[in-house]
Formats: structure tokens, C-alpha cells, sequence
């Protein structure tokens, strides 16, 4: 009886071990441990046994039982958790933007937009950061010289969590942790989603999305980056596009600019598009200014450094002639299947 309990086990342990299916497993358990089950079989024979030998049999008998139900549990549990796995991996929604491609193959304007910005300034050499959503006032306003009275920092123009804590207007707070977490030099660009206390309508919302660009190293003038935003510009509209530099004032950069691009559809004789001005404004920028190189414990005699900023809703609209921002984020399939 000894080497029917074992063949018994050994047998049940097999079978279970190369079991794939929940439904299999519950009729190996009906199998071994039910009723009718091989290992009762085994038992309802132990009357025929001497008082000695019982025990024996019993607890062997036992032992097997205890086996059997254990490996049971443990492919059980296996195969629920491989089950959840799948289903999470099939039912899994990309939340870090909208769409990012639909079961047609095709993808959100605003991705692929983002893609190529991303894929024009890697190959100027620039790196992709990240940086927190939900962010300090310190690195948002006061390490950007944007002092207390700016109308930024009105909690009309801004959402804040506490005093001290908001969600960012801008991911210029990205190039403060970069500064401060790396020494120069380095040039990075931070796309990501910002928060301002607008009203929807057709060209504002009050979450939006922005690509920031930083670079620090030695002797960097206002011409580098004039060449750099020169160089974006006609990658990504093509050789022939000009640019137009406005002098303009931010906290935290001197000179500052705004920067116009040649309306790429009347090729700057006016149209709709342009509002008749045949320019059409894209993104701001500067060189940033000695404190706040130092307010991040960069030596601003021997560093100094430019950024600028986009806006990719402004981008995207303008790419694909989209006349109203609020498209992008409606998720109405009649709109993004054209992309």
C-alpha cells in the first residue's frame, strides 16, 4: 500500500506540475482527492490492515493528501495571477498623453508632433527630462526670480495645493532640478503638461502641454541660441522657413525674445491663418540670467546658458490647420482617425 500512496503522489504532482488550465486542475483535484478519488480508493482498504500498520498508512496517507492539496493551491494561484496579468496587459490604457496610437495604427496629432521635437533636438544633442507634475513654489516662481506680487503666482492665474505647493505653470521648474541636480554642461529639453487657470474656448485650456529647452556651458551667447531655434525651425518646416525675434521681457531670462515663424501656408504675404500678418508667433526665450544660474549654485562667471519654450498644442494646431484646440482633447474618433 506504501508504493500505491507514493505512485499515487507522484503521479497527482505530475500531472498538476504540467497543468495550464483552471478547469484541469479542478478535475485533477476530483481526480486524486474527491469522493471517487484515486487516493480514496486507497483508503476505504485500510479495514483490511493490522492495528500496527494503520497509523502507518494513515499518516502516509495524510502526507499525500497534504501534498496534493498544496501543490493544487500553488498552480491555482500561479495561473490566476498569470490570468491577471494578461488581462491588465490587454486592458492596459497609455495615460502619459492621449492616443497614443489608435487600433487603425494611426496616432494623436499631439504625439506625433511631440515625437519629432523629441527626435529633432536629440539630434542637436539635447537629452529628455522629466520632472513632478504637483511641484514647490521655490522651484516654479522664486528660483525663477518670479517674485511675490508677479501676476503668475495669483492663485487667479494658478492652482495651488497649499502655499507652498502647486500644480506647475510651466516646466521651466524641470531646468531648476536639472541645474541643481548635475553640474554643466548639459542641454536638456522637458516636454510635459502644465496647469494655468484659464477658460476653455478655442485656443486656451486650463491643462496644456509644453516642451522647455536648457543649455549651460561656457561662453554661450544669445547667438547660440539664435542658431539653435534657427536650426529647429528648419527642421521641422523645412529650409526655407524665417524667423522673426521680438525683444520681450521673462524674470528669469535677459535679453528675452518672442519668436515669430514665417506663416508656412502663405509664406508670409498674409492669410487667415497668420490673421493677415504673414508671422505667426511660436515660442518664447532668452538667456538666462546670472542669479538664477547662481540660485542653483552654478558659477555664473564661467557658465552661462539660454532657454526657450513651445508650446505643442500651439504646434500642433499650426501643423494641421486644427482651428479650435478643444479637438485635440475630445477624443472624437470623426477628428483623429484623419491622423
Amino acid at each position: 500500500m506504501k508504493e500505491q500512496l507514493q505512485s499515487i503522489k507522484d503521479s497527482a504532482l505530475g500531472a498538476v506540475n504540467g497543468c495550464s488550465d483552471l478547469k484541469e486542475l479542478d478535475a485533477l483535484r476530483v481526480k486524486y482527492l474527491g469522493k471517487k478519488g484515486e487516493l480514496t480508493a486507497i483508503l476505504k482498504q485500510m479495514g483490511g490492515l493490522s492495528a500496527e500498520e494503520r497509523p502507518i498508512i494513515g499518516q502516509l496517507a495524510n502526507d499525500v493528501r497534504t501534498a496534493i492539496e498544496s501543490a493544487i493551491k500553488d498552480k491555482s494561484d500561479a495561473l490566476k495571477s498569470a490570468e491577471t496579468e494578461l488581462r491588465l496587459k490587454a486592458e492596459a490604457i497609455d495615460v502619459t498623453m492621449p492616443g497614443k496610437r489608435f487600433a487603425n495604427g494611426r496616432r494623436h496629432p499631439m504625439n506625433i508632433v511631440l515625437d519629432e521635437l523629441k527626435e529633432i533636438f536629440r539630434g542637436m544633442g539635447y537629452t529628455v527630462v522629466d520632472g513632478p507634475e504637483v511641484e514647490e513654489t521655490k522651484y516654479v516662481f522664486d528660483m525663477l526670480l518670479t517674485k511675490e506680487g508677479h501676476p503668475a503666482r495669483d492663485p487667479q492665474d494658478t492652482f495651488y495645493i497649499t502655499d507652498e505647493v502647486l500644480l506647475r505653470t510651466q516646466t521651466s521648474s524641470v531646468q531648476i532640478r536639472q541645474m541643481l541636480a548635475e553640474k554643466p554642461p548639459f542641454a536638456i529639453i522637458s516636454p510635459g503638461r502644465v496647469y494655468r487657470r484659464d477658460e476653455v474656448d478655442a485656443t486656451h485650456s486650463p491643462i496644456f502641454h509644453q516642451c522647455e529647452g536648457l543649455v549651460v556651458d561656457k561662453n554661450l551667447t544669445f547667438a547660440d541660441l539664435k542658431g539653435t531655434l534657427e536650426e529647429f525651425a528648419k527642421r521641422l518646416y523645412g529650409e526655407g522657413m524665417k524667423l522673426k525675434f521680438r525683444p520681450h521681457h521673462f524674470p528669469y531670462t535677459e535679453p528675452s525674445c518672442e519668436i515669430d515663424f514665417q506663416c508656412f501656408r502663405c509664406g508670409g504675404k498674409g492669410c487667415p491663418m497668420c490673421k493677415g500678418e504673414g508671422w505667426i508667433e511660436i515660442l518664447g526665450a532668452g538667456v538666462v540670467r546670472p542669479e538664477v544660474l547662481e540660485n542653483c549654485g552654478i558659477d555664473s562667471e564661467e557658465y552661462s546658458g539660454f532657454a526657450f519654450g513651445i508650446g505643442i498644442e500651439r504646434i500642433t494646431m499650426l501643423r494641421y490647420e486644427i482651428d479650435d484646440m478643444r479637438y485635440i482633447y475630445e477624443n472624437d474618433m470623426r477628428f483623429l482617425k484623419q491622423f
